[in-house]
């Protein structure tokens, strides 16, 4: 395998797949000097009222991934998503490669393995992933070195994925003009939010953010791609030099007026456990569990 010389900036080939249902990105990731690529933050459809699975999102990956005929070798979470459920083990079942996620899914586990009164048999240790990241820690897709960096605040578990000249930046940021992502959830706050973003903006300039969601603010068409430079100088939440002060004051209150997502409580329950749906009962059938007053 060919590597890239050291002080080589590679920019790699990405192609993002926009979810709908769920306002969700997922991303194919190619090194450019080979088949090799990742997928980010992949999409298992839910019907959620008819209690119906389906892999709509996640078959137009593996057929893209098929028809150029691209070998797999990572799925990556960027963190425990609440608002959709992942369709990595789908994929991986599909096309195989590894499933990694920050060291901190255990701290996930531990909690809403508490709210959703999980008995023994879930494991609390990350074990249903194939590899947990700590900051700084890096992989290979190809010829390609991914380096993982910490960005909390959001969950305890969110990672930036830094590949060459481009980031996955999971819900730390949004696009400008939208903002930033709520800080609630438990394990959240918004000061480590922010710590977080200057990770981000500490970037070079020229470094290509690629977003888990977009909703179009304002009637705007649907997005995903901005830059460092563009956050720095536009984002309406942290951008032109707003204090930690001023970030923490705004963001607190503004979660503070907004319903919890929609896909919480399963997205939750099957993030937590890689993609992977609780056991089935002593008759074979799966549940997901609602707790009451829980969240």
């Amino acid at each position: 395998m060919s590597t890239y010389p050291s002080n080589a900036r590679v920019e790699p080939e990405v192609k993002g797949f926009f979810d709908p249902a769920t306002n969700t990105i997922s991303y194919i990731v190619k090194d450019p000097g080979s088949t090799s690529c990742a997928v980010v933050d992949s999409v298992m459809d839910i019907d959620y009222a008819a209690g119906r699975i389906t892999y709509d999102h996640a078959d137009e990956i593996i057929a893209d991934i098929e028809a150029r005929g691209l070998t797999l070798e990572w799925l990556i979470e960027t963190h425990v998503h609440a608002d959709h459920l992942s369709g990595a083990p789908y994929i991986q079942s599909r096309l195989g490669g590894k499933l990694g996620i920050g060291r901190n899914i255990t701290v996930i586990q531990e909690t809403f393995g508490k709210i959703f009164n999980e008995g023994t048999e879930f494991q609390r240790d990350g074990s249903q992933f194939d590899r947990l990241f700590d900051d700084g820690d890096t992989y290979q897709i190809g010829a390609m070195t991914a380096r993982a960096i910490h960005t909390p605040g959001h969950t305890p578990a969110c990672m930036t994925h830094v590949v060459g000249n481009a980031a996955f930046v999971g819900d730390t940021l949004f696009m400008p003009d939208g903002g930033s992502a709520r800080a609630d959830f438990p394990g959240g706050d918004a000061g480590t939010l922010y710590d977080s973003i200057q990770k981000v903006l500490a970037l070079p300039d020229d470094t290509r953010l690629f977003m888990c969601h977009d909703y179009g603010p304002n009637g705007r068409d649907i997005a995903w791609e901005t830059n460092v430079a563009d956050e720095k100088a536009h984002n309406i939440h942290v951008g032109g030099g707003k204090t930690k002060e001023e970030f923490v004051t705004f963001r607190t209150e503004r979660d503070a007026q907004l319903d919890m997502p929609k896909l919480i409580i399963p997205s939750l329950q099957v993030n937590m456990r890689a993609g992977n749906m609780p056991p089935p009962d002593k008759d074979g059938k799966t549940f997901l569990k609602v707790p009451v007053n829980g969240l």
